[in-house]
């Protein structure tokens, strides 16, 4: 094979990830990306949830939903006659799975760099051994080595992995002021902060915060600073925060399972403050620079905490954290060791270290003229 030219690449497919916390932290890569190929067209193929997260990103030139259902063996088959259709010279494979590699080799993309993850080396024309540092490194760096090895291969070196990763996310003006009217729909108050609260977790009960606690927290916020509090997250969550209202001397406005991703990306684009257990919110929130304050357990913030100067994390370790498991086998005490007035405190902290943040509580006009947030 000839050594690849920059000039020669002008149609680039990137395979997505499945899951929103991986799919905000391939955002670095794709800004880097961008920045290695500013003429090239960027072709993000990604699920259809994805459009609510990139609609509008710079770094982007479109999207090419791919929705395989389960048991439907044509699907694959038809994403590559697209990508064949779309003449594209590069494919960067963020996801792992083999069947994205078959994808790119049935439909000729030249050039295919990914993981040779699943046995599917074979598959690609240069494929990536997985880092040393992998369980010891910011998520994000997984993606951008794939971009630093295409910047060596194109060349001869690369100083991507040497810097620190950009995550900026924004949400136009339209969206926003779309979210500002849902939320007064939705019983907000103007004048009011607004403070949001993710006490779910899709794919991992261990990460969850006990829902007691959160109704602990999320009272504080009303009473205290007259808070105008959301309980978000999927209808998978629901059982979730309906037991966080239950708990509550105080009513919430529930969010959970009431708006799709576009809609929650947009919500946490104007909320003064984000509470959440590891999940896919506090990458989100953290991205569009609101404050945002992650509650830790089981799982590794070395690796997947939010990378951002208005994300912090809360988290007392006992000797078996993180394990990574889904459910707690003992007590949970990672979790349990994490009281209300702790958090509260550090939430407290945050907005007020946040210099966009209204100087004295209820000064900032939440549900206002968006035009002024």
């Amino acid at each position: 094979m000839t050594q690849p030219k920059s000039k020669d690449i002008k149609r680039v497919v990137v395979r997505g990830t499945n899951w929103v916390g991986d799919a905000v932290m391939t955002v670095p890569a794709l800004r880097a990306l961008r920045q290695l190929l500013p003429n090239a067209h960027i072709t993000l193929a990604t699920r259809s949830w994805s459009t609510g997260l990139f609609d509008g990103a710079d770094f982007l030139d479109d999207l090419l939903i791919y929705d395989r259902k389960p048991g439907v063996f044509m699907a694959p088959l038809r994403q590559a006659r697209e990508w064949r259709r779309r003449s594209f010279d590069l494919a960067i494979l963020f996801q792992n799975a083999f069947e994205a590699a078959l994808i790119a080799r049935v439909a000729r993309v030249p050039l295919r760099l990914g993981y040779a993850t699943q046995h599917r080396g074979f598959l690609l024309t240069h494929s990536l051994s997985l880092p040393q540092w992998h369980n010891s490194r910011h998520e994000s760096f997984y993606y951008l080595n794939i971009i630093a090895h295409l910047e060596t291969l194109l060349d001869g070196s690369s100083k991507i992995l040497d810097r620190e990763p950009v995550f900026n996310l924004s949400v136009r003006d339209d969206r926003r002021a779309k979210a500002f009217e849902f939320l007064r729909a939705s019983g907000g108050s103007e004048g009011h902060p607004i403070v949001a609260l993710c006490p779910g977790s899709i794919n991992s009960r261990a990460k969850r915060w006990p829902a007691e606690r959160y109704a602990a927290l999320a009272d504080r916020f009303i009473e205290e600073m007259g808070a105008d509090l959301l309980l978000i997250g999927t209808a998978e969550e629901l059982d979730v925060s309906q037991e966080v209202r239950q708990h509550m001397r105080n009513e919430p406005l529930m969010l959970t399972g009431k708006t799709d991703l576009a809609q929650a990306v947009a919500i946490l684009s104007i909320v003064d403050l984000l509470v959440t257990n590891d999940t896919g919110p506090a990458h989100i929130a953290s991205a569009l620079g609101r404050p945002t304050l992650v509650i830790f357990g089981p799982t590794n913030p070395l690796t997947t905490r939010p990378l951002s100067p208005v994300a912090e994390i809360v988290r007392h370790p006992p000797d078996c954290a993180p394990c990574m498991l889904r459910d707690c086998p003992i007590d949970h005490r990672c979790m349990t060791a994490i009281a209300p007035d702790d958090v509260f405190a550090r939430a407290c902290k945050l907005l007020m270290s946040d210099k966009r943040q209204f100087v004295a509580v209820g000064e900032r006009s939440g549900l206002g003229d968006p035009a002024t947030n």
